[in-house]
């Protein structure tokens, strides 16, 4: 895509914590990016607001999240909201749509949010529209919620599992580049610079905050309601690095206020929150 400043990018879930990240690079770089969610009338639900603001648009982002991450309520919300996405982006004539999905979503069958999002895969594969699907690791951003919903007591348990978690902002980055790229019809995959194992990148996170909890590598132990093979959460194939590492990362959040609610982008996190 040639960058112009008329070049019109809509991205839905784009005050979240992908998506605002998005916008504002996009607008560095002299897109008309525009951030659309149910607080600012558009609600890809229902289709409220979405013929008004994808007028004239090229490019539709879709960093947005279930508001719910019950089995059904998350399969209606990746569906439905994807449907009506597809359908008015036709009306459009929208040229480029682009999804931030969760690397190894497809292996992991036992979670209702995992499948939800193989669905709405597939339904951006069999639309009209072309498209580019991003699949990313999970996030620096969730450490905590992610020690935090396996706590019991003052124990964490978590499967010593390969795990491979990137910086938002280097997510947002890649978002970006894809958006502003011609459509892959295809999917590419962005995973951090750095792998871990699972309860080791837990208990560094824990160790860098005092947090005394213990963390127990434990086999059997269920990521949100998903229990893990050794690669179920990293690429197979090569994928793209973000830059930032984890203990840099670390050190410049450790002053400011982290989200606490993940599901497992990533696995799906809420990092592609609807607000």
């Amino acid at each position: 895509m040639t960058k112009q400043s008329n070049t019109k990018i809509v991205v839905i879930g784009g005050s979240g914590l992908i998506g605002s990240k998005v916008v504002a690079r996009l607008h560095e770089q002299g897109y008309e990016a525009v951030p659309a969610s149910p607080a600012s009338g558009v609600n890809t639900l229902t289709g409220e607001g979405l013929a008004e603001v994808l007028q004239g648009a090229s490019v539709v982002v879709d960093v947005s999240n279930s508001p719910s991450f019950e089995d059904t309520a998350v399969m209606n919300f990746f569906t439905t909201s994807t449907g009506n996405l597809l359908r008015y982006e036709a009306s459009a004539g929208v040229g480029h749509h682009v999804a931030l999905s969760i690397v190894g979503c497809d292996r992991l069958p036992d979670g209702g949010y995992m499948r939800a999002k193989v669905a709405q895969e597939k339904l951006i594969k069999e639309s009209s529209i072309p498209y580019s699907i991003v699949r990313a690791t999970q996030f620096f951003e969730f450490w905590k919620g992610i020690a935090d919903s396996a706590t019991e007591g003052n124990t964490v348990r978590l499967p010593s599992v390969a795990f491979q978690p990137v910086a938002a902002e280097d997510v947002a980055a890649a978002v970006s580049k894809v958006a502003i790229a011609s459509p892959l019809n295809g999917t590419v995959e962005l995973a951090g610079p750095e792998q871990f194992r699972f309860d080791e990148f837990i208990r560094r996170g824990l160790s860098a905050h005092n947090d005394q909890r213990e963390v127990i590598a434990d086999p059997h132990a269920r990521y949100f309601g998903t229990e893990l093979r050794e690669r179920s959460l990293v690429p197979e194939n090569a994928a793209l690095l973000g830059e930032m590492r984890f203990e840099d990362w670390l050190t410049q959040s450790a002053s400011q206020t982290r989200p606490t609610s993940p599901q497992a982008t990533a696995v799906g996190t809420r990092s592609t929150d609807r607000r």
